[in-house]
């Protein structure tokens, strides 16, 4: 049967029905979709209904206090992305001054407002009473796609995403740089940090926490069961000087009593005469 519809189509005369009932039409081609993958979507926590150009009601507020640009969403790979991130460039403070985040953090909008809140109400406030205003943030890192501490097989980071931002120093007006986590520092502004930032975020680490946050300090708002939080900054002092040092700092200025000078020795030939 195949063999005459071959020769039949050969010979030119009409084989479209022969052969439609004989060979399979492929199957229709998908139509096509510019929304991610659902797994990916599952894997992010996404909602594909609520992708959009359109700003969220989180970016209008974002607006008001910082400069941001708007990333609707940020896929993969894996589970790394998330939905309606911002990249925050600065945040303004009511004097109508500019505290920049360098460089500029990749961030979903929730963690970028409450960082940039922080920032504004906290941090800001606390640095002008050193005499100087908060001009820039050392941004350590932000949005990066990997697992926590960079451990290969640990679960993966609050930084992939985009709800953590690592803070490496403060950058002041009058060109001071202070590190969160450097015992020198201004304790009184440091402990006052710590306790702000333990209440605005669900994870803080810095100094003394795990042993990878010695020279930058960790926020995140990752949602935890119950609401519990993790705040892990030790303030710490400089060490004590010791036992010597106290000693010498203690005898530095003390007179110390020269012995009476010798009596005189008289010389062989003045004893002769005696």
């Amino acid at each position: 049967m195949r063999q005459l519809i071959a020769l039949l189509c050969l010979s030119g005369l009409s084989c479209g029905l022969a052969a439609g009932k004989d060979v399979p039409l492929p199957p229709p081609r998908p139509i096509l979709s510019p929304l991610p993958a659902v797994a990916e979507l599952a894997e992010t926590n996404m909602n594909a209904d609520a992708i959009s150009s359109r700003p969220s009601e989180c970016d209008q507020r974002l607006a008001a206090l910082a400069d941001v640009v708007l990333l609707p969403r940020l896929i993969g790979p894996g589970a790394c992305g998330g939905d309606d991130m911002v990249e925050l460039r600065a945040v303004r403070l009511a004097d109508h001054s500019r505290i920049d985040v360098k460089p500029a953090a990749v961030l979903r909008c929730a963690m970028a407002a409450t960082f940039a809140g922080w920032l504004r109400d906290e941090v800001a406030p606390r640095v002008a009473k050193l005499g100087s205003a908060l001009r820039e943030i050392d941004n350590f890192d932000s949005y990066e796609c990997r697992s926590r501490n960079r451990v290969a097989g640990a679960k993966i980071s609050e930084h992939a995403k985009g709800n953590a931002i690592d803070v490496s120093a403060f950058q002041l007006a009058d060109g001071r740089r202070i590190e969160p986590t450097d015992m020198m520092a201004d304790k009184d502004l440091r402990v006052a940090l710590r306790a702000s930032a333990c209440e605005r975020f669900t994870t803080v680490l810095g100094l003394s926490s795990d042993g990878f946050h010695e020279a930058h300090i960790h926020l995140d708002i990752a949602a935890r069961h119950h609401g519990f939080r993790i705040c892990q900054w030790a303030i710490g002092e400089p060490a004590r000087p010791t036992a010597l040092a106290a000693t010498e700092a203690a005898t530095k200025n003390v007179r110390v009593r020269l012995p009476t000078p010798r009596p005189a020795i008289p010389s062989v030939k003045h004893a002769r005469k005696l």
